[in-house]
């Protein structure tokens, strides 16, 4: 049976309430950390479409969002449309080219990460060397070094639990004493799966024009919220205490 810790903001919550209840809290990376997941989309339509591939940028989202390119290719494959054998390293490439002209760390994410007073680390299904590199562009590399852990590690990625719960094994901590920061469906659906806590984030711009509020709920977070500097709080507009110093 999946165990699941009580709610620790209730309205007189305070930030010692949110230590009692988690040890650690995984980040994680794109959509979450850095505003990544529009220019990684835009790719994978662009590529998709060179290999004769339709696929707009909505069901972009709403099929890959938080997959690995692994599980991509898989999934083409399963439909009888089989790609090259070097689209992983063709899309690689073309995502890098735009990260390095216009990725940028989701705003006041920074100040949120220095000023946790509670174990954190990044669980992606991005593997290490764009994790690597997403970090280093938006400044924020070294408050994650010795902690990042990616879907190559493991033998399943999200929506499977397994990323979660090897990074909390790795940190330390056990699940159900473990808060997840999500921005996907497949995502949400893992650290459930995870018997973790979950709140959905909703801050990317990917969801501007998307009701990501209602996708994440339907998925399974236990909170949804649109802002770095609401983390912690009781609801997105609340005034709770946060887990910072």
């Amino acid at each position: 049976m999946v165990m699941q810790v009580p709610d620790p903001l209730t309205p007189d919550a305070s930030a010692a309430d949110m230590k009692r209840c988690f040890d650690l809290v995984i980040f994680d990376c794109d959509g979450v950390l850095v505003d990544s997941e529009v220019l990684s989309c835009q790719c994978l339509v662009e590529l998709l479409r060179r290999h004769d591939v339709a696929l707009d940028l909505e069901n972009a989202y709403t099929q890959f969002l938080g997959r690995s390119g692994v599980a991509i290719v898989d999934h083409y494959t399963g439909l009888g449309r089989s790609l090259p054998a070097d689209f992983g390293a063709e899309l690689q490439a073309s995502i890098r080219g735009s990260f390095a002209r216009s990725l940028r760390a989701i705003p006041n994410v920074e100040t949120l990460l220095r000023g946790l007073d509670i174990a954190y680390c990044l669980a992606s299904s991005s593997d290490l060397e764009r994790i690597d590199f997403s970090l280093a562009l938006t400044g924020l590399h070294g408050l994650f070094e010795g902690r990042m852990f990616s879907a190559d590690m493991v033998p399943e990625g999200k929506p499977a639990p397994d990323l979660f719960l090897y990074a909390a094994a790795r940190m330390g901590a056990r699940p159900e004493r473990t808060l997840v920061i999500e921005d996907s469906v497949s995502g949400v659906q893992a650290a459930k799966a995870a018997g973790m806590r979950v709140w959905g984030f909703i801050g990317g711009s990917h969801y501007r024009l998307r009701n990501g509020r209602a996708l994440l709920t339907a998925a399974g977070s236990d909170r949804v919220f649109e802002r770095m500097v609401d983390f912690g709080q009781g609801s997105a507009d609340g005034g709770h205490d946060s887990i910072q110093r």
